[in-house]
């Protein structure tokens, strides 16, 4: 191995170590039963239970880069749901393996690394289900190599409609060549994040704003459909451009943001993709202008300072609204992780929950297991009681506005946009 990929493989093992030292105890040595994802992409199994597992429950994150702080607690929040389901699915024991999309050289969520990942996944017959991905692009690569293996994904933070609906051509059959569904999610998809932040605006009072993308699938995606609500809702949108994730100044950008008159703009796509230079960028050209961002940049650590004041959707109540075994979540686990939890490590539990209940009811096989997950409802789950339809989206659709005060997102506005403004 060369000097250069034996340093990217200690950065993947660092990574994905992280999540493991983040566990009470130390993991059981669990591989008599199971075959463990290779350390090249994965952590070790971790396993607290009797004996040695049935299955494994893979987690997909990115977990280098600027979202990695979020990635890393969404990963410890699923292993926190695993222990309290006493590491088991019904009768079969369950162990768990944290896997990383990203590399150090992309910062974030990686197209090789994920179709790696996927065929990783899909021919470890050992694996029952896959918790992720958390960027939408990535699931695009990795749900259609899964699907020829009837492998379930279930993701906490996939928000692209196209996965589930009708939305670009082609969306969404080409991602399931065998005609069988095999992806489903706990998150409201961007064709209600998208006009619930257009509210959000139009609220604010906003007459004029400027609409940004990264040219991602995801980030793309939303900011069209904040444009189209924005519209709907009598905003004028005075700009509607992508940015470039390598460009080393924003000022052009910003000056062009500035000259429009624009009182708001809205920064479609992930914190990942250069989102603090361009925020920071913005803000230095126009100190007056209203950043607004979806949860693309819903981790205030990695946004920094210059996020302070910026409104930012999440899907879903926020934490501290969560009641019943929501509430114990966010105690328990906020206790074990020293502060409130981020909004998608709820995500990330009920993900967990999810797979595991489908597991149960599909008896241990995997297309069983991934044709359960459809009409599967929830009740008095982490997020609340929900159903996951025959396209595999949740009924779940409030959208939760937060605002920055340094390392913290304050909930300010719960929205539920009418269907008038849903679709784009």
């Amino acid at each position: 191995m060369s000097k250069k990929l034996s340093l990217l493989a200690l950065g993947v093992a660092a990574a994905v170590a992280v999540v493991v030292a983040g566990t009470t105890g130390s993991a059981r040595s669990a591989t008599a039963s199971v075959t463990p994802l290779p350390s090249s992409s994965c952590g070790p199994i971790v396993y607290k239970g009797s004996g040695s597992p049935d299955f494994i429950v893979a987690s997909d994150l990115p977990l280098q880069g600027a979202v990695r702080h979020q990635t890393v607690q969404v990963s410890r929040a699923e292993i926190w749901a695993l222990a309290n389901a006493g590491w088991k699915a019904g009768s079969y024991k369950i162990g768990y393996q944290s896997c990383d999309d990203s590399t150090a050289q992309t910062g974030g969520w990686d197209t090789a690394k994920c179709a790696t990942n996927a065929h990783l996944f899909a021919n470890n017959r050992s694996v029952i289900a896959v918790l992720g991905t958390f960027n939408s692009g990535c699931a695009k690569i990795e749900v259609p190599i899964g699907n020829r293996a009837s492998l379930l994904w279930v993701s906490p933070a996939n928000t692209n409609p196209g996965l589930t609906k009708k939305w670009d051509v082609g969306e969404p059959q080409k991602y399931y060549p065998t005609g069988v569904r095999n992806f489903a999610r706990v998150v409201a998809t961007d064709d209600i994040q998208g006009p619930a932040d257009a509210m959000w605006s139009k609220a604010l009072g906003f007459k004029k704003v400027y609409v940004l993308n990264d040219k991602q699938t995801y980030g793309f995606g939303v900011a069209t459909t904040y444009r189209a609500a924005a519209t709907k809702l009598g905003i004028k949108v005075a700009g509607f451009e992508g940015w470039d994730a390598k460009a080393s100044s924003y000022e052009a950008l910003a000056t062009r943001i500035k000259a429009s008159g624009a009182q708001a703009v809205f920064l479609g796509g992930i914190i990942c993709n250069n989102g603090a230079k361009l925020m920071q960028d913005i803000k230095s050209v126009d100190p007056k202008i209203q950043l607004q961002m979806p949860d693309g940049f819903s981790d205030p650590n990695s946004n920094g300072t210059v996020g302070n004041g910026a409104y930012i959707s999440v899907a879903g109540e926020p934490p501290k609204a969560l009641t019943g075994v929501g509430a114990t979540f966010i105690k328990s686990f906020g206790k074990q992780i020293g502060t409130t939890p981020n909004p998608y490590s709820a995500y990330g539990a009920q993900a967990m929950d999810v797979a595991l209940e489908a597991i149960v009811k599909g008896g241990g096989q995997r297309a069983a297991v991934t044709k359960s997950v459809f009409g599967l409802t929830v009740t008095n789950g982490i997020l609340g009681t929900f159903t996951i339809n025959a396209s595999g989206d949740t009924s779940l659709t409030p959208i939760t506005i937060y605002k920055q005060a340094g390392k913290n997102l304050n909930p300010v506005k719960t929205l539920v946009p009418a269907a008038s403004l849903i679709g784009g």
